[in-house]
This record gives C-alpha cells, structure tokens and sequence, in this order.
C-alpha cells in the first residue's frame, strides 16, 4: 500500500517538476490558502513560537509574519519538486553562494570545513554546494534524519544528491567522518543544528529567541575533534525562487575555543538571522515543547524508577 501511494505521489511530483515557476508559484499560492486558512496546519504552533519569541510585537505583527511564513512553506514545498533533476545550469539561476573563497581557503590549507545550518526556506538548495566549492581530495556532503517510507527517503536523497552531495543519516555521522579522515580526505558537511534534540541528548541550554531553549552539541564536539574551519552557512531569499546563502567565519580551528562557545556563538548568529527575516524559518517546529522543568521531572522519575528496582532486587535476595 505504501508502495502504490508513492508510486502515486511520484506520478504527479513527476507531472508537476516539469512546470515553469511561474505555474507552480500560482499553485503555491492555492496551496498557502488550503493550508493556512483551510485546513490551518499547526497555526496554533506557529503563533505560540511568534508571540513568544516577539513579545514587543503587535498581534497585527505577529499575524503578518505568520502569513509571510506560510506562504514560504508553499513555496519551500513546490521549489523542492522543481529541483528534482534540475539541471546545474538552471539552478545556478535560483541560488548562489558569497563567503565561498574563504571556504575555499580552509580547504586548499588541508583542512575540513563544518557548516552550521539552520532550518531556513530554501535550505534544499544549499545542497548544490559542491558546484561552488570543491578540491580533489573534498567530499562535501549533509546530515539528514532518514524518513520512515523508504521510497520517500530514496527519492529526498536523490534529489538532495544530484549535485554530488552525500546524504549522512544522522545516526552515521561519526562513523563516517571517521572513514573519511581515514581515507585521509577532507570534508565539507553541513549540519542543520537547530533541532529540538531528544531527552537523553539534552545537555546544554541558552536563551535563543528569548526562550530557554535545548540545544544540539554534536556538531561542535564533531568540528573539535576534527579540528575543522567552522562556518554559519545563513540562506536569504532575494525574491521568489532566488537565495543566496552566505558563508560567515566562526573559527579558523574550532578545537582552539573553549567548549560550548561555538554551539553559543552559533544561536546568537541564528537568532539574528531570523531577526531579519522571520518570515523565512521554520516556526510550524514545536521548538519548545521540551523544558527544563520537564527535563527535571523526568530525571526525578528515573531515580525514583531505579531507587525502587533496587528496593525490589534487595528484598528478593
């Protein structure tokens, strides 16, 4: 059944990819009504994070942005298929890249290169990097969290891999820059590090977006360990269907700063990407459902969980 569904969709994704924008931008437009007024896909979400992360802001504002946001979503959804198989020419028309010389720089000097990314329309674009920086020895590649369809998550990474990009599963992202430092190969990988990470990776916390906010620290534990040149790869649309994505220096060696200065400094240049356009991140992300308070509660029923097994094992000897 999953099987005929996909084969279904394909279909018409197939149908649709070989539009021109401007057809697929009015079926954008149809869609941003559907979803926003229709069928209201996680509104409630949406204007919790904005009156939370804007408080100064009017409900007019707030509404504003949120419509702006939805209407990128369509767009987010539409451009997707039309990058499926889109050729290298035609794409260097939708997005280009500046700060790419000093990416080019680190690499050149022999080392690796970590990207900090973030969930910002159209970040399925920044997977044409490879066609702006390259070297003989580099494998540039993404971070991604595998779907549960396998024919989806076939057709993500093809369509994420066209321009010579590897797709990492998430769970495989130290094996394989393991494999590639032996090999002796340099990388350039970009994370999308602002995800709500689960429980037990729940370790470090900073205020982002004026909330106390649960942050990843992977990727900066992976850019120390390499000794990687860390860049924050910010994506801005300069008008419908055309990014540029820029490449800001963090470190020239992330294993010189101190701990958790990176995964701070990479929040605080986040948050004021969004600031200038906040109509371009993904607030339909439930953020911040997890708390401290929760972390908290559930710690105490993990002692209190183990402290009565043990009450239990002890009184059966």
């Amino acid at each position: 059944m999953k099987a005929l569904l996909f084969y279904a969709v394909r279909f018409v994704w197939l149908l649709l990819s070989i539009l021109p924008f401007w057809a697929l931008y009015i079926l954008s437009d149809f869609l941003y009504f559907l979803v926003y007024y229709v069928v209201g896909y996680r509104r409630k979400v949406v204007r919790k994070n904005l009156v939370n992360a804007f408080p100064k802001m009017t409900m007019k504002e707030i509404a504003v942005i949120e419509k702006k946001n939805y209407r990128a979503l369509c767009d987010y959804f539409i451009e997707t298929i039309k990058l499926d198989g889109m050729s290298e020419k035609e794409l260097r028309k939708h997005i280009d890249f500046t700060g790419t010389e000093k990416v080019q720089a680190a690499i050149n000097g022999g080392q690796s290169v970590v990207a900090y990314m973030a969930h910002t329309f159209n970040w399925e674009y920044a997977t044409s990097m490879p066609l702006f920086v390259s070297h003989e020895n580099l494998i540039v590649g993404q971070i991604y969290h595998p779907l549960r369809n396998k024919h989806f998550d076939e057709l993500l990474k093809k369509i994420r891999g066209q321009y010579g990009s590897e797709n990492i599963a998430m769970k495989a992202t130290l094996r394989r820059i393991v494999d590639i430092t032996k090999q002796q190969k340099q990388f350039l990988i970009g994370f999308i590090a602002d995800q709500i990470p689960k429980w037990e990776a729940m370790h470090h916390w900073v205020t982002f977006m004026n909330q106390d906010t649960a942050v990843f620290t992977g990727t900066e534990k992976i850019a120390r360990r390499t000794g990687s040149a860390v860049f924050f790869l910010s994506l801005k649309r300069v008008n419908r269907g055309k990014y540029v994505g820029h490449f800001a220096p963090m470190a020239d060696n992330a294993a010189a700063l101190p701990e958790l200065e990176l995964t701070n400094m990479y929040y605080k240049m986040l948050e004021d990407s969004i600031k200038e356009a906040p109509e371009l991140w993904l607030w339909t992300h439930n953020r911040w459902k997890r708390t401290r308070q929760g972390q908290e509660q559930r710690e105490k029923r993990r002692v209190e969980e183990r402290r009565m097994l043990a009450d239990k094992n002890h009184s059966q000897e």
